[in-house]
């Protein structure tokens, strides 16, 4: 007897552990995934990089690198020639939107992969956003994803005459960083594979002071799990 296709979603995947993560605990459940990343204008390739090595971990079905420039609006230091914040106490990256928030990011991704969800019959799209351990951006909140996955079901054929309910699954949302890592690792990843630094000194290397980079170090060192990153600041080169 021939199995039920599995339920198909549309992971984000910047190829960062939090996206790594999502969509370990999307195939999990039992998901087929389609995995879409982002080539927006940012500073650095490295996180592409990682996403492909992400995406064939996870055994994604299609990975698809969507090229959008989003330099043309800037406004952040990761799409424009401002400097990314360094050494920052966690108190201060839970004040106030920092200049690495890129304007409507999250709203332009989940927009178009909405987009291809909808030609893919997927009904769920996966975000590794997080509300505890993060930066302050307004678009990692859980009034956003309600407020976008209310959006995608009035504003797609799929969901106006389809009778299909899309679903944005953001299985990280409460989640500490630490609790990332330990679910990441009890699902296998290799976080070698994946990369979060915004400022990247040279190839195969974290900064280890960017807010990414301390958020990263924290969840590890909070789970009590050996960290694999290789940080600038581990071996003498900032």
């Amino acid at each position: 007897m021939t199995p039920p296709p599995r339920p198909r979603s549309v992971l984000l995947l910047s190829g960062g552990l939090d996206s790594a993560t999502a969509g370990a605990m999307a195939r999990a459940r039992g998901d087929e995934l389609f995995a879409m990343s982002f080539d927006y204008g940012q500073r650095h390739h490295a996180e592409l990089e990682a996403a492909g090595r992400v995406a064939a971990f996870l055994g994604v079905k299609r990975h698809m690198v969507m090229r959008i420039d989003l330099c043309a609006i800037g406004g952040s230091a990761l799409t424009a020639d401002l400097a990314v914040p360094k050494d920052r106490a966690p108190e201060g990256m839970a004040r106030g939107i920092p200049v690495t928030y890129v304007p409507a990011r999250n709203t332009v991704f989940l927009s178009l992969a909405l987009g291809w969800a909808e030609t893919l019959d997927a009904g769920t799209l996966v975000i590794g956003v997080n509300a505890l351990d993060y930066s302050g951006y307004p678009d990692c909140r859980p009034e956003f994803l309600r407020a976008f996955e209310q959006t995608a079901n009035m504003a797609t054929r799929a969901g106006v005459e389809g009778g299909r309910r899309f679903e944005v699954f953001a299985p990280l949302l409460h989640m500490s960083k630490a609790q990332i890592v330990a679910e990441g690792a009890r699902l296998g990843i290799d976080f070698s594979i994946t990369h979060s630094c915004y400022d990247p000194p040279r190839e195969g290397f974290h900064c280890g002071r960017c807010d990414s980079c301390l958020l990263r170090k924290k969840g590890f060192r909070e789970a009590g799990i050996v960290d694999p990153t290789r940080y600038a600041t581990d071996h003498g080169s900032q």
